[in-house]
């Protein structure tokens, strides 16, 4: 293909079974992983404390995780083609490094607004992970080993949800929030030594150099391709739904409803154990059937749930437990789907992995950010039913995109590919 760069062969060859020794680099990066997802929910329970310390508008606590997200789309257009060239260990470790100094920073912060913008850098350790993390694992595997690899680390990391929220409770409720950053940069600096200690080098080592115009030929190859693009989108507005609860719950269950911190983290736990099921189903499942017919056995229960949240929004509005378990059976869904189209969006693309993994990321973090703000101004607009509508179109549009996605692949192995000079 015209404009893709030269790549080095592999020198390694992916792994086809699970053992602790191949364990020990998903297992380094998952603790990372979740030292960033806890850099997202374990502040959620301690806005409201961040918000009445710089004296700031309570509408803007899901601003906090907008400028974290808008973070992990910053440098993903650079950290993947660099990881290609120069190596994906080196630019993790340089990157995990930085996330563990950001952490600390913002305890500096004076205002609300110094506060955002350290969101903002924080979420550069998400840039990382995306781009040269995940891609580097997808290289260390074969297609039935990753997705279970994947599966996997998304259950250990979904606990972070769990424990995020209700860790994030208890500290706020004997310390100041400035904690949960410590304790966040704790855990970032323990998965840094393991990655050190256990991370592979799998970059091919692309041979043309960085330059402008070799990444946006790159960019505009992958992101010009309906099959490549319909399914980042498709994996995107799988995710939302569950990224605007997160964003907007502290707000709807807290602020609006009066609950402490720590029943806000317990009602989290229904949601995250739904997810965390969809997972271990799909490791289950993987080998069983086809990958396929498994995303669309997940859509029911992604559109089912969401469905269940919105008409219970109407039939009995003050009900937590009807909104919980709406999301739950959403979230069931999503944990089947998304490891699984993570993978096949990945490999919809022949070019360098590193680029690829990183327009992946750019597209779903950058709807994410974009989709949190949405929900927030329509929940200020329309309470629940503005929030869960924009949900519920969500879902929607997850499965108009699936069938896209599929539908370009199907077309795609119809037309003969030329042999490679």
């Amino acid at each position: 293909m015209r404009g893709r760069p030269a790549e080095m062969p592999m020198s390694r060859t992916p792994h086809t079974t699970l053992t602790l020794r191949t364990l020990l680099f998903p297992l380094a990066l998952v603790l990372y992983e979740f030292a960033t997802y806890i850099g997202n929910d374990m502040i959620l329970p301690g806005m409201p404390a961040v918000l009445a310390n710089f004296g700031a508008d309570p509408g803007l606590a899901p601003s906090s995780m907008s400028a974290y997200l808008a973070g992990g789309v910053a440098l993903q257009w650079l950290l993947g083609p660099l990881s290609d060239r120069i190596g994906r260990r080196p630019v993790m470790l340089a990157g995990a490094s930085f996330f563990v100094f950001s952490c600390l920073a913002i305890l500096l912060s004076g205002s609300m607004a110094s506060f955002l913008v350290w969101r903002f850098i924080q979420g550069f350790g998400l840039c990382y992970l995306v781009a040269v993390g995940y891609a580097a694992i997808q290289e260390s595997f074969d297609e039935i080993a990753a997705i279970r690899v994947t599966a996997m680390m998304a259950n250990v990391a979904l606990i972070s949800p769990l424990i995020g929220p209700l860790a994030g409770a208890v500290v706020i409720e004997y310390a100041s929030w400035h904690w949960v950053f410590i304790l966040i940069a704790m855990v970032a600096a323990l998965g840094l030594a393991g990655l050190y200690f256990a991370m592979p080098e799998t970059s091919p080592r692309v041979q043309s150099p960085l330059r402008v115009g070799t990444l946006w030929q790159e960019y505009r190859s992958i992101l010009g391709s309906w099959h490549f693009l319909s399914g980042a989108l498709a994996l995107a507005a799988a995710g939302l739904p569950l990224l605007a609860w997160l964003g907007q719950s502290p707000v709807i269950l807290m602020t609006d409803r009066q609950l402490s911190a720590l029943a806000f983290g317990y009602w989290q736990i229904p949601i995250f154990a739904g997810l965390i099921t969809g997972n271990v189903l799909l490791a289950w499942l993987v080998s069983r059937m086809r990958l396929v017919r498994l995303l669309w056995l997940a859509m029911p229960f992604l559109l089912g749930g969401l469905a269940l949240a919105l008409l219970a929004s109407f039939a009995f509005p003050e009900s937590i437990v009807l909104l919980v378990a709406g999301f739950s059976v959403y979230a069931l869904g999503c944990g089947m789907a998304s490891a699984g189209l993570y993978r096949l969006v990945l490999f919809a693309s022949t070019a360098s992995k590193g680029a690829v993994a990183a327009a992946l990321g750019m597209v779903t973090l950058l709807s994410y950010t974009m989709g949190i703000e949405i929900a927030r101004l329509a929940y200020i607009a329309s309470a629940m039913t503005g929030f869960l509508l924009l949900t519920a179109a969500s879902g929607i549009a997850t499965v108009w995109l699936l069938r896209q996605f599929l539908r370009a692949g199907q077309r795609a192995q119809e037309v003969p590919v030329p042999a490679p000079r």
